[in-house]
């Protein structure tokens, strides 16, 4: 799976190292000097990961990842800056930074941390890709279904749940297997796990 890195600096010459020396680990590299650039993308295929220069004139690193965010996309972000503060690092930090790192970076303090943010962009995309799945099998279910589906969330028996929705036992039990079968689960607590990633015990 190729692995994205994303370059954002006014300064040529830093994208020219930093291409340098990503490039030789084998990475994807698409380098911007202008951050508006970089933003009309489209998407950002994972894995990936940003490097933004946080000190850029008109338009900064906090910039790029306040309209990242804005646009659901979530993007391990290393920030460069020349200099570097605590108040600045604390900022970075509540922006939502994987690392914040002050120029001169070191090649390997660099490398690592790509590494690092590239493993937590490829884990996050499992998890998106699979609530994505359990999301479509749960609005496959029917009105009913849903119903039933919520009693067995909250422990009721079958001959419970036929009392509850006004049905047979015997209803209940076939419309139970029915979305174990459509949430693709094999168990009741493997649905309740499943309903969990979904949020639906929250609103219970």
């Amino acid at each position: 799976m190729d692995k994205t890195i994303y370059l954002v600096d006014d300064d040529e010459s830093v994208i020219s190292s930093l291409q340098n020396l990503l490039r030789s680990e084998g990475y994807l590299i698409s380098a911007f000097t202008r951050p508006s650039d970089f933003l009309e993308q489209r998407d950002y295929p994972t894995p990936c990961c940003l490097i933004v220069d946080l000190n850029m004139p008109g338009f900064d690193g906090f910039d790029v990842s306040v309209h990242l965010t804005a646009r659901g996309h979530v993007i391990p972000t290393i920030f460069l800056t020349g200099y570097g503060t605590i108040p600045l690092t604390v900022r970075a930090m509540k922006a939502g930074a994987f690392e914040f790192l002050t120029k001169p970076v070191m090649p390997d303090d660099l490398l690592r941390v790509v590494a690092d943010a590239l493993a937590l962009s490829e884990k996050s995309a499992v998890i998106s890709q699979e609530k994505l799945e359990i999301t479509g099998r749960y609005a496959s279910l029917t009105p009913r279904e849903k119903e039933l589906m919520q009693f067995v969330l909250l422990g009721l028996l079958n001959k419970q749940i036929a009392a509850e929705m006004g049905i047979s036992e015997i209803t209940a039990k076939v419309h139970k297997r029915r979305v174990m079968e459509k949430m693709k689960v094999r168990s009741v607590s493997e649905l309740v796990r499943t309903a969990e990633k979904l949020g639906l015990l929250q609103e219970m």
